[in-house]
This record gives C-alpha cells, sequence and structure tokens, in this order.
C-alpha cells in the first residue's frame, strides 16, 4: 500500500513538473506592455498637413499624408472610422492627381483591402496598372488581391514575375504562397529570411511585420517558445502592439491553459483597441471558464460593433461562426455564407457555406461543396474541422480518420474548446 501511494505522488509531482515545463509565458516578460496609455490619434505633423485641406482643396500633397497618418491611427485603434476617413482623403487625391494617380490608386485599393472590399480594389488594381507605373507595385498589388479573391493560379503568376530574392516584399509573399500551398516549413524558411532582411536595414515597420507573422507561424508549427519570443520581440519595438498581445494571451490560454490570465492581458488591450475580434476571443475563453457573464458581455460588445454598416464585409467569417455556434440562426449562416463566395470565392468562404448547408439539414449539398471546394484545398484546421464533421454526417469515415489525425496535432490552433469536438469525430 505505501508502494503504490509513493507511486501516485511520483506521478503527481511528475504531472506538476511536466505542466511548469510546458507553460511558456512569463508576466513579468509581458506586464510592462499592459499598461494602458491613451492612444495618440493626431501630430503636429498630421495637424499641418490637415490644415491644409480646404473644402475646396486641391492639396494633393494633404490627401495622401493625411490619409497615411488616418490608416496608421487604425492600426493602433482598431477604430473604423479612421480607415473610413482614409479612404475619404485618398479618394479626393485619385480625384485630383494629375501626377502620381497610379499610387494613390493603389494605396486606396489597399484601403480597401483592409476593408474586404476586395473585389472593389482589383478594380482600381486594374486602373493603376491601365495607367502605369512602377511594375513590381503593381505586380505586388495584384498577388495580394487575387490571394484573397481566391484567385491562386492567377496570382502565382504575379508572384512568378515578382521573383527577387532580395527583395523583403517578394520574400514574405512567397512566405504567404507556400502557407496556402500547406508547405510550413519551406513558409518560415522564406520569413525568417525577410525578417534577416528587416532587421539588416533596421526598418522597425518591416522588422514588426516579420516577427508578427513569424509569431503566428512559429505557432502552427508548434514551437510556443519561439512563437512567444517573436511576439516580445515585437512589443520591445512597439509597446502597444495589440496584435502581439493577442498572439501571447493565446499562447496563455491554448498552451499554458491560464484562462485568468489570457483575459486580463485582452482586457488590457481593449481599454484602447477596438477591434471586434478581441472582444469575440475574450468571449470564447469566457465560454472555456464557463464564466457565463464574462462571455455574454464580450458577445454583445462585438455584436453592438459590427451590426451597422461601417465594417461592411468585415467580420462576416466571425459573424457566420456566430450564427452556427452560438444563435443557431442555421437560415442567416446560410444567407451570410452565400453573400461571403459572392464577395470572395476561397476555401474558407465555401467551407463556411457548407457547413451553413450541413447544419440546415442538407447534407448532400454540404457534401458537394466541401469535396469540390475545399478538401485538399486548404490546410487551416478550423475548415478541416467542417469538413471532417461533413463527412462524418454523410458516412464518410475514412475522410474523418485521416481529417482527424490532422486536427489533433491541431489542437493549440483550434484552442481547448475545440479538443472535444476534434475526439468526438
Amino acid at each position: 500500500m505505501k508502494l503504490i501511494k509513493l507511486l501516485i505522488l511520483l506521478i503527481i509531482v511528475s504531472s506538476c513538473d511536466t505542466k511548469n515545463h510546458d507553460t511558456v509565458a512569463q508576466k513579468n516578460d509581458y506586464d510592462k506592455y499592459l499598461v494602458a496609455t491613451p492612444v495618440k490619434t493626431t501630430s503636429k505633423y498630421f495637424e499641418l498637413w490637415n490644415s491644409k485641406i480646404r473644402l475646396d482643396s486641391m492639396q494633393l500633397t494633404s490627401f495622401g499624408i493625411v490619409g497615411g497618418e488616418y490608416h496608421r491611427y487604425f492600426q493602433q485603434t482598431g477604430d473604423i472610422q479612421y480607415l473610413q476617413k482614409a479612404e475619404k482623403s485618398l479618394k479626393k487625391a485619385v480625384e485630383i492627381a494629375n501626377i502620381g494617380k497610379p499610387g494613390y490608386y493603389r494605396t486606396l485599393a489597399r484601403n480597401y483591402i483592409s476593408q474586404h472590399r476586395f473585389r472593389e480594389a482589383l478594380q482600381l488594381a486594374d486602373s493603376a496598372a491601365a495607367i502605369g507605373g512602377d511594375d513590381a507595385e503593381r505586380q505586388s498589388l495584384f498577388f495580394d488581391v487575387h490571394m484573397e479573391l481566391g484567385n491562386y493560379q492567377v496570382a502565382e503568376k504575379y508572384l512568378d514575375s515578382l521573383k527577387n530574392m532580395s527583395d523583403f516584399g517578394y520574400m514574405i509573399r512567397l512566405a504567404k504562397w507556400n502557407d496556402y500551398k500547406g508547405d510550413l516549413d519551406t513558409t518560415i524558411n522564406f520569413m525568417e529570411l525577410a525578417r534577416t532582411k528587416a532587421e539588416s536595414s533596421k526598418n522597425e515597420e518591416l522588422m514588426l511585420w516579420s516577427y508578427t507573422n513569424l509569431g503566428d507561424y512559429y505557432g502552427h508549427a508548434g514551437r510556443i517558445q519561439d512563437s512567444y519570443n517573436q511576439y516580445l520581440k515585437a512589443l520591445a519595438i512597439d509597446n502597444d502592439n495589440a496584435y502581439a498581445k493577442k498572439g501571447i494571451a493565446w499562447i496563455v490560454f491554448s498552451n499554458d491553459k491560464n484562462p485568468e490570465e489570457a483575459i486580463r492581458i485582452l482586457d488590457a488591450v481593449t481599454q484602447t483597441y477596438k477591434a471586434p475580434d478581441y472582444f469575440l476571443l475574450i468571449a470564447e475563453i469566457a465560454d472555456y471558464m464557463g464564466d457565463d457573464l464574462i462571455r455574454t458581455k464580450n458577445l454583445d460588445q462585438f455584436f453592438t460593433r459590427v451590426k451597422g454598416t461601417a465594417y461592411g464585409d468585415m467580420y462576416n467569417a466571425y459573424t457566420l461562426g456566430l450564427y452556427v455556434e452560438e444563435t443557431k440562426q442555421y437560415d442567416q449562416a446560410l444567407v451570410l455564407a452565400q453573400k461571403e463566395v459572392e464577395n470572395r470565392p476561397t476555401p474558407e468562404s465555401y467551407s463556411w457555406l457548407g457547413y451553413s448547408y450541413l447544419k440546415n439539414g442538407n447534407l448532400k449539398k454540404a457534401l458537394e461543396i466541401v469535396d469540390t471546394y475545399v478538401y485538399g484545398k486548404t490546410f487551416e484546421p478550423t475548415l478541416l474541422l467542417q469538413a471532417a464533421e461533413v463527412y462524418k454526417a454523410n458516412g464518410q469515415l475514412q475522410k474523418v480518420t485521416a481529417l482527424k489525425g490532422e486536427l489533433i496535432g491541431a489542437l493549440y490552433e483550434l484552442g481547448p474548446n475545440m479538443e472535444k469536438q476534434v475526439h468526438d469525430l
């Protein structure tokens, strides 16, 4: 009996040691970045150029600079009003420009990409290309838009025309292309090359891009410590970087299994950063904790922000998830999924369409869509889980087994809430 008790004690101690060993995030690393400071959405530089704009203004330079500053404020606050103000300034610049018009078209197109207005962005890219200008900028924009629209063969042609291994922009697009193909090792390799390029140039904007993207890719690869380190490097440059803090919160939640701490981090972020998906993530973590008060409060915050017209189609995928999993409004989910396919016919949009048909009881239609547009065309764990559920409902258990194996390896990305769903396949 004493021997059995001793063995149980050793197992408990061993389990505790393993848990501590697996814990990645440490409060003393990131606590100093959680102090909420008001975001400055003006500056002497901004006021100088903004003052040059009048109702009948023809100050082209002013509109371009002010538009750029508004975009920066959007990145810092997550507040859609600044992205819309940037759009307004850039549209005026396009209207009055005689010299440099293609550049203004392209900048406005990137604003539309941020707003998920991809077809309008493509029209602007075409307008810029019709005039001429920088070939690399033109090809880069076409690659970006066609990737967002799911026109992957067209995007690949533009990527091939860009080929320049000394160019940061080419390397990050090559990384994105390999991520789409599911080659994560190659994706990380090119992103690491891009990081080296950014660091050697001492360009902080490119360094931030590299660190946060590598943080994501390392997480996909199960390299959680490396992921965490990249987010910390991003915060060392930009103390207020909401995306890096969100990345750390996910590590704390999904890897370290400390949901209370993850919510503390995100609560600090949302004091000054207002993007709707941050509130949705808090609700997801609260659901795992069984805290219905926090969950409901943050779901309300999400719906309050996206129910108007300001965000347009930017949060359709998130809303689809809530229609299906939270409110059970399957008919509305189907309507929204059909709209997403029209706007953006990607494997993700089709996956939501197939999943919505499944929830509406149309198993055959769900299977047809997943077979045609999703299976073998994406490596995104959430979409693979949806595909597995469609196959299970249609009795195709061999495919379910194959997908289940992949999904078990992606539980960190899916999060603790999805673990039971995967094992129940």
